[in-house]
Order: C-alpha cells, then sequence, then structure tokens
C-alpha cells in the first residue's frame, strides 16, 4: 500500500510536507511494566503481538486497526500508551475508508472516541488532518 503514497508524492497531487510516514509500533508501547497493571499477563500478551497487530493495521487490515484505536483508547491494560487523539483518528480511517466490512458499531465508537469528552475542537482538528494522512498512506478513498 506504500506504493500508493509514493505514486501520489511522484505524481504532485500531495508533497512530502503534507504526508508524515506511520510512526513506529515502538512509540505506543507503554513505559511502565506491565507487572504494574492489573492483569499482567492480558498486557504481556498484547505487548509480545503488538508489532504485529500494528504492522496489520497501517497494512490496511480492518480488525487490527479496531484493536489499535481500542487500544489507543484504553491503554489496553497498561499494554500502551492512551492517546485519545490517535485513538480518533484510527476511528476515523476505520468509518472514511471504503471498507468492504464495517462493523454496526463503527460509526458509534467513532463518535465516542472523537466526542467532546474525549477531545476538544483542536483535538479532533488534529485527529481529522492526521486520519487523513494515514487514508493516504493505506492507498484508501476517504468517503467525504
Amino acid at each position: 500500500m506504500q506504493w500508493v503514497a509514493a505514486a501520489l508524492l511522484a505524481c504532485g497531487c500531495v508533497s512530502l510536507a503534507e504526508v508524515a510516514d506511520w510512526p513506529d509500533a515502538a512509540v505506543y508501547v507503554a513505559k511502565t511494566s506491565c507487572g504494574q497493571s492489573e492483569n499482567a499477563q492480558s498486557c504481556t500478551d498484547l505487548r509480545a503481538r503488538w508489532t504485529d497487530i500494528y504492522g496489520d493495521a497501517i497494512a490496511g487490515k480492518m480488525e487490527s486497526q479496531r484493536i489499535v484505536a481500542r487500544c489507543l483508547a484504553t491503554g489496553c491494560g497498561g499494554a500502551v500508551e492512551p492517546d485519545a487523539m490517535r485513538s480518533c483518528a484510527w476511528r476515523e480511517v476505520i468509518v472514511k475508508a471504503e471498507n468492504a466490512s464495517p462493523h454496526i458499531n463503527d460509526q458509534s465508537e467513532m463518535a465516542r472516541a472523537c466526542g467532546p469528552q474525549k477531545l476538544d475542537g483542536a483535538g479532533r482538528q488534529a485527529a481529522a488532518d492526521l486520519a487523513k494522512n494515514w487514508l493516504i498512506l493505506l492507498g484508501v478513498t476517504a468517503q467525504n
């Protein structure tokens, strides 16, 4: 899928200044020990799988994108650092991508992740901008 982003850059449709590359999976891993988690084994297991889950998410696999969005919202028991803005951005990607298998809860999850109880206007705008970049990197067409 990254070839699509390269093609968009090559044709001049977007510029490098407009599209940032994917962050490394490790930036999301919590700095605290899983031993401090209420469910240390679950935390340890998720951390062991995180790179693969995240890799699948940035490759366009919808179920992995949902896991990443949920973990960024909740921290997944201490496995990753919660990040409400990025959780919202992933929820926007999930909803706005032309997806053959939408889940009935995707819209409500986006409303919850991006709602005023989670983010202010600036946070929602930052999430929307990030989602736009990620949709380009995924090589998918956003629904308006």
